[in-house]
């Protein structure tokens, strides 16, 4: 017999997939992806940075968001890509408060201190 999984979420949060049988091995693959996104405009002082927690713990993604001290905002985000690009478009859109000029993205590593939860850090001022 030959079982396919794609897609399902386990306990543990990764996506299992794979293909099983005779001969075959169950494969567990963790889509997990880390990306920085650095926002231009007028963002702090104006809840951005809440707004980006909401964001990303509506879709699911770990990370944190912090002011910069040039008047950006960094946003790191882990998840499956279809999700990190998900939050990109919020992090375009913002709050109805801020002024959003650029999102510059950039590939991350995944901090393991990052890898659960999402988080507002204290400003780097």
């Amino acid at each position: 017999m030959l079982a396919i999984f794609l897609g399902f979420r386990s306990a543990g949060g990764l996506i299992r997939s794979g293909i099983s049988g005779a001969g075959c091995r169950l494969a567990v693959h963790d889509p997990n992806q880390a990306r920085r996104y650095y926002v231009t405009g007028m963002v702090q002082g104006v809840g951005y940075r809440y707004f980006a927690r909401r964001a990303a713990q509506r879709l699911g993604l770990a990370g944190y968001a912090k002011n910069l001290r040039d008047g950006r905002v960094e946003v790191y985000a882990v998840g499956p890509p279809a999700l990190l690009m998900a939050l990109r478009a919020e992090l375009e859109r913002g709050p109805h408060s801020a002024s959003v000029s650029s999102v510059a993205e950039q590939d991350a590593q995944i901090e393991a201190g990052y890898a659960e939860g999402f988080v507002v850090e204290r400003d780097a001022r």
